[in-house]
């Protein structure tokens, strides 16, 4: 409902794959640990961003996506709805080509905007559900 496949594969294949995975702690039982992971096969240089700013999956965190010294093709949102479209504009702010909000969360507001901003969007999906769909890395 929030974006249809064609623009779920231009994400994960065309944008680019440097993806900053917001809400990624080192905890292995939280669902963006696992995500990650499977980013990270699908050939994904993940970039942890959680205000711990700890290393996840062999990669340095930081604390915000301003404190990325270096350029992001897809922001990756694990927060809750409540503070997903501050990252959103966040990512906008950075110059991400891409947003991508996990499943439940949900701002119909923030997606309205990124997408207005030029950004491809989706909203309520998981890239290691969409994954699969596409390669068999993962």
């Amino acid at each position: 409902m929030y974006a249809d496949d064609e623009t779920v594969r231009r994400i994960l294949l065309d944008t680019g794959d440097t993806w900053a995975v917001v809400g990624l702690s080192d905890n292995p039982s939280r669902a963006a640990y696992g995500v990650a992971g499977v980013l990270q096969r699908f050939g994904k240089k993940i970039v942890p961003v959680h205000p711990k700013a700890v290393t996840v999956h062999g990669e340095r965190g930081y604390a915000s996506l301003a404190d990325i010294p270096f350029p992001v093709d897809v922001v990756d949102v694990f927060v809750n709805s409540d503070l997903a479209g501050g990252v959103a504009d966040e990512a906008v702010a950075v110059g991400a080509k891409a947003v991508w909000f996990q499943l439940g969360v949900i701002d119909e507001a923030a997606y309205e905007r990124t997408r207005a901003a030029g950004l491809a969007m989706v909203m309520d999906r998981c890239p290691a559900i969409e994954i699969p769909r596409l390669d068999d890395r993962a």
